[in-house]
């Protein structure tokens, strides 16, 4: 159980570009060692390619963005809407610390944080939606 008592902490891991390298496989290794009861690792990518089926063949949940929105009503589609404001969120925040940190231009992260927060927004607005409606559940 997580330190909030809310269960497992998600930890999202994004695989860009999509080739089964070295990192990869340590990835592939590294995630089912964590402590299943304090964290849930989801590997995304936004193409269903090599490494992502190799970590899928290791037990560890895996999600192609997008693509899950577009299915019908079922468990899969709520599991993409419950997660997608994790991802972007995540994204926003790493946008902004690689500007603070002056990683990237300034005007780069400034871009990169308000295209990321404007999808975080969506995307809890989406999963708002499905609460409301009663098929999150």
């Amino acid at each position: 159980m997580s330190a909030r008592g809310f269960g497992p902490i998600p930890i999202v891991f994004d695989l860009s570009p999509h080739t089964l390298g070295g990192t990869e496989r340590f990835l592939a290794r590294l995630l089912p060692a964590l402590d299943a009861r304090r964290f849930t690792p989801i590997v995304i990518a936004r193409k269903d390619a090599a490494p992502l089926r190799f970590m899928a063949a290791q037990g560890i949940r895996t999600v192609v963005i997008g693509l899950q929105l577009l299915l019908p009503e079922g468990e899969l589609r709520r599991a993409s809407v419950r997660t997608a404001p994790i991802i972007h969120a995540s994204d926003a925040t790493a946008a902004a610390l690689a500007g603070i940190t002056r990683q990237i231009p300034a005007r780069a992260a400034l871009i990169a944080t308000s295209i990321s927060a404007l999808n975080t927004a969506l995307a809890l607005t989406a999963a708002a939606g499905e609460l409301r409606t009663g098929a999150a559940t």
